[in-house]
């Protein structure tokens, strides 16, 4: 059951790893932007930052967890992970629509 729970955990910190970098490329994009879309990307960052640090913090107690409580815990955080999913999706696409319409206004 350990080594269950612990293979769950280190595949959630590799995709937690995996989204930091990708915000990081959001948020080098943002900077680039122009100065009435930079605002909005740059508030959409913060609001993923946070929804990783809840996140993190919960897949911590995950890992701290003992027993059959991890179990418990795990169908929670796999809701987390929804909504973070559908948050990160959605900034993804508004990162690229804004980029896109900045492209057209330069041409």
């Amino acid at each position: 059951m350990q080594e269950k729970k612990d293979v769950y955990v280190q595949k959630l910190k590799a995709k937690i790893d995996e989204w930091n970098a990708e915000i990081d490329l959001l948020a080098s994009k943002a900077n680039q932007s122009k100065a009435d879309l930079k605002i909005g990307y740059l508030e959409r960052i913060q609001e993923l930052k946070e929804k990783r640090n809840e996140l993190e913090t919960k897949v911590k107690t995950l890992q701290e967890a003992g027993g059959s409580a991890w179990e418990e815990l795990k169908d929670g955080l796999e809701e987390s992970l929804k909504v973070w999913k559908d948050s990160f999706t959605k900034a993804k696409a508004a990162f690229g629509q804004g980029l896109k319409e900045g492209k057209e206004d330069k041409d």
